[in-house]
C-alpha cells in the first residue's frame, strides 16, 4: 500500500494478537540479597490475552501503573517479552533489532504520550517525515516524489497548507500539532497497526476531540487497526469499538465498548466508571458509595494472590483471596466477559463454615444493600 492508496485488505482481518503476554522486571538486588536464591521482579504485565483487528479500535482502560504502556511497548517490540506470543498475521513473531526490527515496525507503529518529548527539538519537521519515509522505503525517486509524499502525510493529519509547517521546529507548533506530526510520522511507515499511547491525555481539553476524530477518520480511510491506551473510560466509549480493562498487570474485564460502559460488570470497572465525574449522579456528591474501592494498588513484586483486586473490592468472597479467576460470560452480550468470581455459576455458596447458601450476584447485593441492582454493576 502506497501513501496515495487507500487499503483494500479485508475488514475484521486480525492484524495483532497477543497470547498469554508476560513481562516482569528484575528489581535490583541489594548487598544482603546477594546469596538468596530467589530473585525479586515486577510483575508489570501477566497472561495478557489481546486481539487487534482490522478497521476496529481496541481500547485498553486502566488507572496508572496498571500495566498499559508495558502492553504497548511489547506489542511494539520495545520491551523483550517475559512469556508469551506475540503473532502478527498468525505468524508468531520475535524481534531484537536491526532489519528484523525495520520490517516489523513499517507495519506496526506507536504513537507515544508526550508529542514533545518524542520529536527531536534540534530538527525540523520535514527532517522528522523524511527519514520516517526514507526508512521504510516511501519517499519515492527524486525530490519531487519526496515533496509529494511529505505533502500527502500532512494533509492527511489536517495541517494544511503543509508548506507552513515542514520547515517548523517541533517548539513552534501546538501540542495539538505536535502531536498530528507524530501521526503523521508513524503513516510514513504505512502501517497496519497503530498503538496509541494514551494520545491526547498531554493535550488541552479543547483540543482532544480532534485528535480523536482524526484516529477514527484515519481508522476508517485506511482500514487500520488501533490499540487506544486511556485511563479515561468514558473516551474509550467514544472512539473505541472494543474496551479492555486492566488492572495490577491483569486483564479483567472486555466486550464491546457500549457494554463495558453501559453495563459493567467487574466491580473495577464499576470504580472506574463512578470516578468519572457526572453531575447527574447525586450520590457523588452525598458520598453514598464513599467506601466504594478504597486503599491503594497491589505491589506488583509481591502481588495478591488469587484475584489482585481482593483487597479493594467491595464484594470479595473468602475465594477471591485464594483462587485467580477466569475469563467468565457475563451472557448479556456476545463476547462479554469478567474475570470474577461473581459470575461463576460453580460458586459454591458456603464460604463461612455452619452459614446458609449465599447468592453473591450484583443484584442480590444491591438487594442487601437497598441499592438499585444496575448501581452494583
Amino acid at each position: 500500500m502506497t501513501l496515495s492508496q487507500e487499503a483494500e485488505a479485508p475488514a475484521d482481518e486480525v492484524v495483532l494478537e497477543a497470547i498469554g503476554l508476560s513481562k516482569h522486571f528484575p528489581v535490583r538486588r541489594k548487598l544482603r540479597d546477594l546469596f538468596n536464591r530467589t530473585h525479586d521482579a515486577v510483575h508489570a504485565v501477566d497472561d495478557v490475552n489481546l486481539i487487534l483487528r482490522r478497521g476496529r479500535v481496541t481500547a485498553l482502560v486502566g488507572e496508572s501503573g496498571s500495566g498499559k504502556s508495558t502492553v504497548a511497548r511489547l506489542l511494539a517490540q520495545l520491551y523483550p517479552r517475559t512469556d508469551g506470543d506475540i503473532k502478527l498475521h498468525g505468524l508468531s513473531t520475535r524481534v531484537r533489532g536491526g532489519r528484523q526490527f525495520r520490517r516489523y515496525a513499517a507495519r506496526v507503529q506507536m504513537i507515544f504520550q508526550d508529542p514533545f518529548a518524542s520529536l527531536n527539538p534540534v530538527h525540523t519537521i520535514r527532517y522528522h517525515l523524511t527519514r520516517s519515509l526514507k526508512i521504510h522505503g516511501n519517499a519515492g525517486t527524486n525530490a519531487e516524489e519526496l515533496e509529494a509524499a511529505l505533502a500527502s502525510l500532512l494533509n492527511r493529519v489536517h495541517l494544511t497548507p503543509p508548506e507552513r509547517y515542514l520547515d517548523k521546529f517541533p517548539h513552534e507548533l501546538s501540542g495539538g500539532q505536535r502531536q498530528r506530526v507524530a501521526i503523521a510520522r508513524a503513516l510514513g511507515a504505512d502501517p497496519e497497526a497503530l498503538l496509541a499511547d494514551e494520545p491526547v491525555s498531554m493535550l488541552d481539553v479543547s483540543i482532544r476531540l480532534g485528535v480523536l476524530n482524526l484516529l477514527r477518520d484515519l481508522k476508517e480511510r485506511l482500514n487500520l487497526a488501533i490499540l487506544y491506551i486511556t485511563h479515561d473510560i468514558a473516551s474509550a466509549r467514544y472512539f473505541a469499538d472494543d474496551t479492555m480493562v486492566m488492572y495490577a498487570g491483569r486483564m479483567v474485564e472486555g466486550g464491546d465498548s457500549e457494554t463495558v460502559t453501559q453495563s459493567p460488570a467487574h466491580p473495577y470497572t464499576q470504580l472506574l466508571i463512578d470516578s468519572a465525574p457526572d453531575p447527574d449522579r447525586i450520590e457523588n456528591l452525598l458520598g453514598d458509595h464513599a467506601d466504594r474501592g478504597n486503599g491503594e494498588p497491589p505491589s506488583l513484586i509481591n502481588p495478591p494472590s488469587g484475584c489482585r483486586f481482593h483487597p479493594r473490592c467491595p464484594m470479595a468472597m473468602p475465594r477471591c483471596s485464594r483462587e485467580l479467576p477466569t475469563r467468565l460470560e457475563i451472557g448479556d452480550q456476545p463476547g462479554h466477559w469478567a474475570a470474577c468470581w461473581l459470575y461463576d455459576p460453580a460458586t459454591v455458596a458456603a464460604e463461612k463454615p455452619g452459614s446458609a447458601a449465599v447468592d453473591y450476584s450484583p443484584e442480590a447485593v444491591a438487594v442487601a444493600e437497598n441499592a438499585h441492582p444496575e448501581e452494583v454493576r
